[in-house]
Parts: structure tokens; C-alpha cells; sequence
């Protein structure tokens, strides 16, 4: 992805680069090589060197990091570097690991007692569960509730993997498509005054094909695996027998969820004017009172839900920290390449501008859709999604009534490309570690790959001939 709320603020200052002297038309594409290397470091080490990797792939992070912020304040001053990485710091990353954090430890409150079959039907029900509730909680809130019961329903299973894979490619991101709560590009159009049910009313036609088929080709598969190979083995071996029911614990959780939205919201409709500058930086009143909110809700969580919850939940910060260690990474090493990107057809990337647009005045829908989807797969899809909404114009109402279809290919693309590598948004990474800790043999970064192009890229293709073309 990508779920990064406080990126609203690029909005309130999309050249903040070049008021720090910093001019994105001046960067080579170079620039973008620590970025690329921290990429194929999560693709490359855990297949080639996973003790090694899980050790210290903090540091490895924070090695790449150092190998853009080093030569960049040797070649372009200290002073707009620092402005250059604070913006990412303050701005950016920790919005986005906070409100992460929040819903991590909020859901993570949350326990499903009891353990029901692992059966193609089953399966499909608690997928489709977490594709709706994707745009009602967040991404990340469906999936960090939804993960745990899933693997224990499977976890007799020999074939599983396809599961969480699914998972990711619906709860984890296509699901939430529906509103600014669902996904962080949808919510930063919400910041740019693009209506909370705008998305609803022009992609849920969108958002049921796509579900609606993946929900599809996984019943088939899910099928044939156990028909084939695990329906023998399904009834015995079970380490968590099915008890045919379920009950909920830590249900003052969801409360708390539902005010984690409703802080979202606050800093979204709530714009009194009021912020602190510092270089690179600006902190808005409302962003400030959110990122607060949100950590006392998460202290309130960790404070009143029993300790008997999460450790059946067996709830633990491994996947959390994975995220935000390998994110500030991200962020960092992110940020000349977004500004590169910023600078339109003076910039490196101008093949990339000139791509979507057939004629100067004429948006290319298809090219919107495939753009931004690609990138935001590699990419944070937030500043991904604002930077192709500047490139159709950045007018909401031309862009909300005449312009659309573009819009909507914009911000479709930013969401559901998500799901094609493990980068492309955070709850990725979170659902893998967790399916790791349960035993699941996950693919790597080009295993995974090969599965959302297998599985997802047909049908996206799909999706851009039925309502793109």
C-alpha cells in the first residue's frame, strides 16, 4: 500500500520539496535505487537468507535509508534533506504506523472462540465476511479480526496457503473499496473534498465484479483442494476440533473501533485552521488530536480487554513491528521518487505522464487505472493516488461529475493493486507474518507475485474491458 491517514496534509502542500530548494525536475531516476534495493531486499532475503533476515531486517532497513539520506544531503544540502525526511517522518509515517498501530491492537482485543470447519463453503462465507466489513473498518481492522479464526478453521488442512492468499487479495485490500474508511487514497480524497459515498455510488459496480469473481475462483479451487487431497485428512488431525459455534470476547473492542472511525471522520470534516510548521512538516490541530485519540483508544484496549483474550487471540507485536520496521524504511527511501513523480513532464517519469493522457486534455482511463494500480503495487498507494489526481486536473468537482470515470479509475487502481505484492499494503505484510506464526508456509516476494498474477491480473484485465474501455 498501502493505510496512511495523515498523508491528507500532502494535499495542503504538494510542493513542499521545492520550497525546501529541493526541485524534482532536477533528480535522476538514480535517486530511486536505495528505494528499489530496500524491495528486492524483503523480496531476496527471506528466500535466500531468512535467519539472517529475520534477525535484522530492521537494520537493513535503516541501512537503506541512510544510503539515500547520506549522499543526498552531500549533494543537496542538510538542510532540505532534513526537511525531506521530517515531512516523511512527521507527515506520513507516523499517521500511518499510528493509526496501524490502533487497529492492530484493537482487533487484535477481539477473540472468535470456538473453531468451525475449514470446508470451501465456510471458507468463501468468512471471506466475503471480511470483503464487506474491509470498507466499514478498514482494511486492516477486517483483516486483523478475521485472520486468526480463518487459519484455525484451516489448520488441519494440507493445502491452506491459497487461503490466506485470497484473504489478502479480498479482505486485505479489494474490500475495502466502498468508502474513505476502507482504504488511505480513498480517505485522502475525502480530504480533498471528494464526498464520503462518492466512491460507493461510482465503484461499487466495480468492487462486486471483482470481489464477486475472486470470491468465485477461490470456491472452485478451495473446491477441488479438498476434495482432492484434504477431505480425508479433515476429519481427524485437527488441533483445534470444530465446535460447530462461536463466541466473541473482548467485544468492547468493537466500541473502539467504531471510534477509531469516527476520529478518521472528525479529521476529515473538522478544519479549523490551526497548525505547527516545522521545516517540512505541518502538523495540523485535527491530525494532532486524531494521532492522539488513537493512542489512547489502543492504551484503553491493552488496559480493559483480559489478558485471557488475546492470549487465546495469541496476539503478540512480531507482525506489528516487521511492518513499522521495514515501513519507516519505505517511507524514507520513498520520498524522492514520489517527488520525481511530482514534477510531472519535467521530471524523470515523464514517459509516465505522457502514457496517460492520449492527448493533452484528453485522460486516458484504461492508462489512469493501469498507472496508478501499478505503482501503488510497488509504491505507498496514498501519495500514488494524489499524485495521478494532480495530473487529471486536482479540480473535485470537474473530476466528481465530468471527470469521473477517471476518478474512478484513479482511485480504483490505487486500491485494488494493493494486493499484487506484499509492499502494496500494510495489512499484507501483517496477515503474512501472522499465517507464518501458525505454521503457514507462505510464498516469498516472487511466490506471491506469481499468484496475483495468476489469480489477480485476469481479472483486473476483466475489469478494465467491462468499465474502463
Amino acid at each position: 500500500m498501502v493505510l496512511k491517514f495523515g498523508a491528507g496534509t500532502l494535499a495542503l502542500m504538494p510542493a513542499y520539496a521545492q520550497a525546501q530548494g529541493i526541485d524534482g525536475a532536477m533528480l535522476p531516476v538514480t535517486w530511486g535505487l536505495p528505494f528499489a534495493g530496500l524491495l528486492l531486499s524483503i523480496a531476496f532475503y527471506p528466500m535466500f537468507a531468512p535467519a539472517f533476515w529475520h534477525r535484522h531486517f530492521g537494520k537493513i532497513a535503516a541501512a537503506w535509508s541512510l544510503a539515500f539520506l547520506l549522499p543526498f544531503a552531500a549533494t543537496h544540502g542538510l538542510a532540505g534533506t532534513y526537511a525531506l525526511f521530517l515531512h516523511a517522518l512527521i507527515d506520513e509515517y507516523l499517521p500511518f504506523i499510528v493509526l496501524l498501530g490502533a487497529l492492530y491492537t484493537i482487533a487484535g482485543g477481539i477473540c472468535v472462540y470456538g473453531n468451525l470447519d475449514g470446508s470451501p463453503r465456510m471458507n468463501t462465507a468468512i471471506l466475503a465476511l471480511g470483503t464487506l466489513l474491509a470498507s466499514i473498518m478498514g482494511t486492516t481492522g477486517a483483516a486483523m479480526l478475521l485472520i486468526r479464526p480463518l487459519l484455525r478453521a484451516n489448520d488441519n488442512r494440507r493445502h491452506n496457503v491459497h487461503v490466506v492468499v485470497f484473504f489478502i487479495f479480498l479482505a486485505a485490500n479489494a474490500g475495502g473499496m466502498l468508502t474513505p474508511l476502507g482504504d488511505p487514497p480513498l480517505f485522502l480524497g475525502f480530504l480533498n473534498g471528494i464526498g464520503f459515498f462518492w466512491t460507493t455510488k461510482h465503484l461499487v459496480g466495480l468492487w462486486l465484479f471483482v470481489c464477486g469473481a475472486l470470491l468465485a475462483v477461490f470456491y472452485v479451487l478451495d473446491a477441488w483442494l479438498f476434495r482432492h487431497a484434504d477431505e480425508a485428512r479433515a476429519a481427524f488431525l485437527d488441533p483445534t476440533p470444530d465446535t460447530g459455534s462461536l463466541g466473541i470476547g473482548g467485544k468492547f473492542n468493537f466500541v473502539l473501533l467504531a471510534l477509531v472511525g469516527g476520529l478518521v471522520l472528525m479529521s476529515g470534516v473538522w478544519r479549523p485552521g490551526i497548525a505547527v510548521a516545522v521545516p517540512g512538516a505541518h502538523v495540523e490541530l485535527q491530525n494532532l488530536l486524531r494521532d492522539a485519540g488513537l493512542v489512547v483508544l489502543a492504551a484503553i484496549s491493552l488496559a480493559f480487554t483480559p489478558r485471557s483474550v488475546r492470549a487465546a487471540n495469541d496476539f503478540d507485536w512480531a507482525p506489528i513491528v516487521e511492518v513499522a520496521k521495514l515501513f519507516a524504511g519505505i517511507f524514507v527511501t520513498i520520498a524522492p521518487v514520489v517527488t520525481i513523480l511530482r514534477a510531472g513532464e519535467a521530471g524523470a517519469f515523464a514517459n509516465v505522464i505522457h502514457l496517460v493522457n492520449a492527448t493533452p486534455g484528453r485522460p486516458d482511463d484504461i492508462a489512469y487505472f493501469w498507472a496508478t494500480g501499478l505503482l501503488s503495487a510497488f509504491l505507498d498507494n496514498a501519495p500514488t493516488w494524489l499524485v495521478f489526481f494532480n495530473l487529471a486536473g486536482g479540480d473535485t468537482p470537474t473530476l466528481t461529475t465530468t471527470g469521473a470515470r477517471t476518478l474512478a479509475a484513479i482511485s480504483a487502481g490505487a486500491v485494488l493493486f494493493g494486493a499484487i505484492t506484499y509492499v502494496g499494503n500494510a495489512p499484507n505484510f501483517m496477515v503474512k507474518a501472522i499465517a507464518e506464526s501458525r505454521g503457514v508456509r507462505m510464498p516469498g516476494f516472487f511466490g506471491y507475485l506469481g499468484w496475483s498474477c495468476a489469480i489477480l491480473m485476469p481479472v483486473l484485465l476483466a475489469a478494465t474491458w467491462l468499465f474502463f474501455a
